[in-house]
């Protein structure tokens, strides 16, 4: 374990051992301060660190008193607040809403360790630490996907903007080392926090006077959503949901998806009782320039010295020998939200700088000839969808992928081989995965036939550990169709392929499929299908995914409102499963399970398939009296 002087300071002691009275940015996070690129408090501070800013980080405070958020003082610029790498309510609860029992980005997998609702509550104890005149901001995932009213499926209400919840001075979203640098400037150069409302990717508040000012005298575009009391609205009779609500939530759902461009210039707001949520474009793509910087600072890849006696930090060991090699998604899946935090445009790191952090990964104590991944959202997306993104950004109202892989789709499968080739060949490296999600439609639809049999045997031969990780989600075409995932003929046609490589090099070798229960769009004669596709493929899941309506994915939009906001859809209604049902959908997937025979046998007499019972449940053997 690398010393204490190795890490971004955690305390007064550190200050003075740096020789620092002070710190220019204090960093609170809901994660336990782990120094590796995967963790944002420490990318963004060794970012902030390498551009001449003393950063402090503040991991995981209490946050019944003020007194953790003082341990490194008052900041010169300002406080930045995350939840986490995730968002704290998903920390918390399952898809059940049951509270968990562990947390894997806290000291010895243990939960507990941050509040619900985290920046919410952060940023009161921070505004009471450092007093108002202490620029406060907020950022990832929570903020990010929270930056408008948006329907939070734990209270199962809509909520408004997370800014104006946490009462903090500036949102930041999208990934934010653009805006992390351009609001430090600004600050250092003495700009007041109230004066900086034009950076992209970032959210600001303002009055009704000052936004109409704004807007008349910068003649700028603005696209005004349904306020956040339209889409609030509840029937004062049964205290649910009005029908107006749900049409006007996915009308500004909609609007949020179509302006999702870097590339573009037009400014969302909407407004919540007489104050305004001012919503700047989404900053632009990180250049590779930036992307190879800050993956090689000099992070020590472990977690602070101080958890080593509380078990240390399970997150780490997904991700320590681990490359990221690309960043967004064009997959456009509906119940993922990388799209609206990343972006649909692929950006790559060079050749070059993964093969020199994999030598950097070599020298570690720890390392043990492996290299664990080399991906990210999606691995074998390694450039842009379409020639058309560098000019124009992603199309606003069509997909990469649905309903069917575009035409204009460029291949860049050659480009990844080449970087696994050339990380494969460093010395002590023993073998390099991909554990990253393979999109298989985007290969056999891109790709060239041959370029598609390199691909595959290679990964079969020389980057795969025995079982490759690959999400189909599911096998009814209505259900599908409401993911937004590609038809089930591709990924028959890939695991053909991938077994019939994998038997070329007697390798003993299997796909695991991900599916997802209870989605949006999935009836229950989907679910019985899906049911019956397990039973004749004889494959059990060992673990199954509940649809879980998390804040700003298209899936959460269908799941409130029951209408598919996706711009070709024109509003359809669409089938939510809810209640007794998404237990029965669940059920179906572990139809092998005793505990799971009555749910079954109730699914089964609701879809008048009573048929099928001694089908999907083995009969049970008569007991033997006597023994």
């Amino acid at each position: 374990m690398n010393s204490r002087t190795a890490f971004l300071p955690m305390n007064r002691e550190d200050l003075d051992n740096r020789g620092w009275d002070e710190v220019d940015v204090v960093f609170v996070t809901g994660d336990a301060y782990v120094d590796h690129p995967s963790f944002a408090a420490a990318l963004l501070g060794r970012l902030m660190e390498s551009e001449g800013y003393r950063v402090g980080i503040v991991a995981q405070p209490k946050w019944d008193r003020p007194d953790d958020f003082l341990a490194l003082g008052k900041p010169r610029l300002c406080c930045m607040i995350s939840s986490g790498a995730i968002d704290s309510m998903v920390a918390h609860y399952t898809a059940h809403k049951k509270v968990r029992n562990d947390d894997p980005y806290s000291p010895g997998g243990k939960a507990g360790f941050r509040p619900d609702r985290a920046l919410i509550t952060y940023c009161g104890r921070a505004r009471q630490a450092f007093g108002q005149d202490t620029p406060i901001i907020i950022g990832g995932l929570e903020a990010s996907l929270r930056k408008f009213a948006h329907y939070d499926y734990w209270s199962d209400t809509v909520r408004r903007n997370i800014l104006f919840d946490a009462k903090a001075d500036m949102l930041v979203y999208g990934m934010g080392e653009y805006q992390t640098l351009e609001i430090l400037s600004r600050l250092a150069s003495g700009n007041a926090i109230s004066s900086i409302i034009d950076i992209r990717g970032t959210c600001v508040g303002m009055s009704q006077s000052t936004f109409s000012h704004l807007k008349d005298m910068k003649r700028i575009h603005c696209i005004e959503l349904p306020s956040y009391e339209e889409v609030s609205l509840r029937d004062p009779k049964s205290n649910t949901p009005a029908e107006s609500a749900k049409r006007d939530y996915a009308k500004a759902f909609q609007l949020q998806m179509l302006h999702e461009n870097p590339m573009g210039n037009d400014v969302i707001v909407q407004k919540s009782n007489d104050r305004y949520l001012w919503c700047n474009p989404p900053a632009y793509s990180i250049d590779q320039d930036l992307f190879d910087r800050i993956h090689e600072f000099s992070y020590t890849r472990d977690y602070h010295p101080d958890y080593s006696l509380q078990g240390g930090i399970p997150a780490l060991s997904e991700v320590q020998f681990s490359l990221t090699s690309n960043r967004g998604c064009f997959g456009s899946c509906s119940f993922c939200a990388i799209t609206s935090h990343q972006g649909r445009i692929i950006s790559v790191r060079s050749t070059q700088s993964l093969v020199r952090e994999a030598k950097t990964l070599t020298r570690h104590p720890d390392f043990k000839g492996y290299i664990h991944d080399v991906g990210g959202p999606t691995a074998n997306f390694q450039g842009l969808a379409c020639d058309m993104q560098a000019s124009k950004g992603p199309c606003s109202a069509k997909f990469c992928l649905y309903p069917h892989p575009c035409k204009n789709l460029v291949d860049h499968h050659e480009t990844y081989l080449e970087k696994l080739e050339a990380i494969a060949s460093i010395k002590n490296v023993k073998k390099v995965f991909i554990r990253s999600g393979i999109r298989y439609d985007y290969l056999l639809s891109a790709a060239k036939e041959e370029t598609q049999r390199r691909f595959i045997e290679k990964l079969a031969k020389d980057h795969v550990s025995g079982q490759l990780r690959i999400a189909p989600e599911h096998v009814a075409e209505g259900t599908l169709d409401a993911m937004g995932k590609a038809n089930f003929e591709y990924y028959e046609e890939f695991v053909q392929k991938f077994n019939h490589a994998s038997e070329r090099f007697n390798l003993k070798q299997y796909c695991i499929p991900y599916f997802i229960a209870a989605h949006p769009g999935t009836t229950l004669d989907d679910a019985i299908e899906l049911a019956l596709y397990l039973k004749q493929a004889r494959f059990i899941p060992e673990q199954v995914q509940e649809f879980y309506p998390t804040p700003q994915t298209v899936a959460t939009c269908m799941y409130f409102t029951g209408i598919d906001p996706r711009p070709s859809k024109q509003f359809a209604s669409v089938y939510v499963p809810k209640g007794r049902e998404r237990s029965w959908q669940r059920a179906l997937l572990h139809y092998h399970k005793a505990e799971n025979r009555k749910l079954i046998i109730e699914a089964l007499t609701e879809a008048r398939r009573k048929d099928l019972i001694n089908v999907l449940i083995p009969l049970r053997k008569p007991a033997i009296k006597g023994t």
